[in-house]
């Protein structure tokens, strides 16, 4: 039998711990939140449905970002045992200069219609973490706010080659100027993809207020209040608004983009120029052939062309083609920090990150954006030491299997992937 005795009071105080209540709200949801699943749940709680929408969704049937996702939750890791990572370096040398994990924050456009705050959170806290921050052609804070939020940093400009070329060519012109020290060359947008959530909420720059609006505003003030008393938003390239963003970007965006226009950015860029948007190995073994030093395998998100091939099951066939004449990164569907592992294990050089910086944002601010870096520098730490590597350069094929869920069919299929 159990013997029983009346609780001792010293014995029950060691027993109850009380945490300090903390009483900073943001810092509180913030340090609750424990994936970057947790903070697109405050995202969407905080941020009008409109706004969440064009962040959050794809194109079409928003298939291409699914299976991007899945491909990533379809990963076998491979462990060694026995072997001692305590002390887990993420450090990397990417497109000739540092950063302190295999990752940077990707460009986004109409930032600050998310958080207010904007590129300059995002900027700020890649600066804090040592990473590179890449401001978009259709970001909501200039060139020059970007290089002030992030003076010695490393920043990166993503380009749309616009029907009006010398817009493009002014822009490169100030990111040069402005100490930017890789181009993005983006050639998976030569119209808008089909966005559907957009057309459905009515989505427009700037916001057109209806009922549905108004409705949704009303359990979100802080929004829609920040919205209102902080500066009109501004767009590196964009002279004109008023209309869905698919409207216009196909106002803006020029189909007849060609591999001429590539050639005339790299005559003007001083620096690292990445093409962005690679889908295919052979367009990438072309693209290594003409000089680039890079490539972003990325289907945009799933933004653009629903349906297109998942950029992480591409990648070690292209790592395999091109790896050691130029660096290859990916990004797409990007979610926890053992998707970033993955992507390096097989064979790229560096990840990039959208959505996830995004949610942060919009959970919140400047704060929600470190909150987005550390989940993520966790989560790698801790599957590389669960790993056994303590180096991004120990991270082998061998240790991650990728499983399919989709299989091509028949010969065709099979020669439109190698």
């Amino acid at each position: 039998m159990v013997q029983r005795q009346l609780p001792k009071v010293g014995e029950l105080l060691e027993l109850m711990q009380f945490k300090k209540p903390e009483l900073d709200a943001r810092k509180r949801r913030l340090d609750a939140a424990l994936t970057i699943a947790d903070l697109r749940t405050i995202a969407k709680r905080r941020t009008p449905k409109a706004a969440f929408d064009y962040t959050d969704g794809a194109a079409e049937g928003e298939l291409s970002l699914d299976r991007a996702r899945r491909a990533f939750e379809d990963v076998e890791f491979h462990p060694d045992i026995l072997r001692p990572a305590a002390d887990v370096d993420t450090s990397c040398e990417i497109l000739g200069g540092p950063s302190a994990l295999p990752f940077g924050i990707a460009p986004t456009g109409f930032t600050r219609l998310m958080q207010t705050e904007g590129e300059t959170a995002g900027a700020s806290a890649a600066a804090a973490a040592g990473i590179p921050f890449t401001l978009s052609t259709l970001g909501t804070t200039s060139i020059e706010g970007v290089k002030a939020a992030n003076p010695v940093g490393r920043n990166w400009f993503q380009l749309y080659v616009m029907k009006q070329r010398d817009i493009s060519y002014g822009l490169v012109e100030r990111a040069a100027k402005a100490g930017f020290d890789t181009l993005q060359f983006t050639v998976d947008t030569p119209i808008a993809g089909a966005r559907l959530r957009d057309k459905r909420n009515g989505f427009s720059i700037p916001p057109q207020l209806t009922v549905g609006t108004i409705v949704n505003a009303i359990p979100r003030p802080w929004w829609w209040i920040d919205f209102l008393t902080t500066p009109k938003l501004e767009f590196a390239s964009l002279s004109t608004t008023g209309g869905t963003v698919g409207e216009l970007l196909n106002a803006a965006m020029d189909p007849t983009i060609s591999y001429d226009d590539l050639d005339v950015i790299r005559g003007m860029w001083p620096g690292k120029i990445v093409v962005k948007g690679v889908q295919n190995v052979q367009d990438a073994a072309r693209l290594v052939d003409l000089g680039v030093d890079g490539i972003v395998l990325s289907n945009h998100g799933g933004r653009q062309l629903d349906r297109a091939p998942i950029p992480f099951h591409l990648l070690p066939k292209v790592v395999r083609e091109v790896g050691k004449d130029a660096t290859v990164m990916v990004d797409t569907g990007i979610m926890n920090g053992a998707d970033i592992v993955a992507s390096i294990a097989l064979g790229a050089k560096f990840t990039l990150i959208g959505r996830a910086y995004l949610y942060g944002l919009m959970a919140g601010g400047r704060q929600g954006v470190d909150r987005t870096i550390a989940i993520l520098r966790s989560e790698i730490e801790r599957t590389m030491t669960l790993l056994g590597v303590s180096s991004l350069e120990e991270l082998e094929p061998r240790h991650v299997t990728q499983l399919t869920r989709l299989v091509p069919v028949g010969d065709q299929a099979v020669d439109a992937r190698v």
